[in-house]
């Protein structure tokens, strides 16, 4: 439509079942680049990504045609079917039922991509449950613990 403009940014937070760290730096980066894939795919631009072994973080500029729980559905079936069609895990690979979304404003995205990339500096200081609820209470979600990423300590 003419004269309409938007511009949106999401951080995506997900991790795999149980918080199992099943993603191995063998084939992480693959892992990366076969999601990047999809995003694009989907008409969304690629900012950053970064895997650790139990988690992954996606930063993205948001193409508003999609919805975002297809478009984490489309990355999580796709992404766990590519690994499973290249045996890539040892274990049952599946990702977790629940994710993280939060936008960012355009003055954010370089202290994203940073942090989305230097994940594992970051994780050496601090565990990924201590990270996500961070990020929950520096964007004020209230949350339920009972509806968090299950954590396995």
């Amino acid at each position: 439509m003419a004269n309409t403009y938007s511009q949106a940014y999401f951080h995506l937070v997900f991790s795999p079942k149980n918080r199992d760290a099943l993603i191995s730096r063998l084939w992480a980066n693959e892992l990366e680049k076969y999601i990047t894939g999809i995003i694009q795919n989907n008409n969304h631009k690629l900012l950053a990504i970064g895997s650790m072994p139990d988690h992954i973080h996606i930063f993205i500029g948001y193409n508003l045609t999609q919805l975002i729980p297809d478009l984490v559905e489309n990355i999580k079936t796709s992404s766990n079917a590519w690994i499973k069609q290249n045996n890539l895990s040892n274990s049952k690979f599946e990702w977790q039922k629940w994710y993280g979304a939060f936008t960012h404003s355009h003055s954010q995205i370089d202290a994203v991509v940073k942090y989305v990339l230097s994940q594992e500096q970051h994780h050496k200081k601090k565990s990924f449950r201590e990270e996500y609820l961070e990020i929950l209470q520096k964007n004020d979600v209230q949350y339920n613990g009972d509806y968090l990423f299950e954590y396995f300590d």
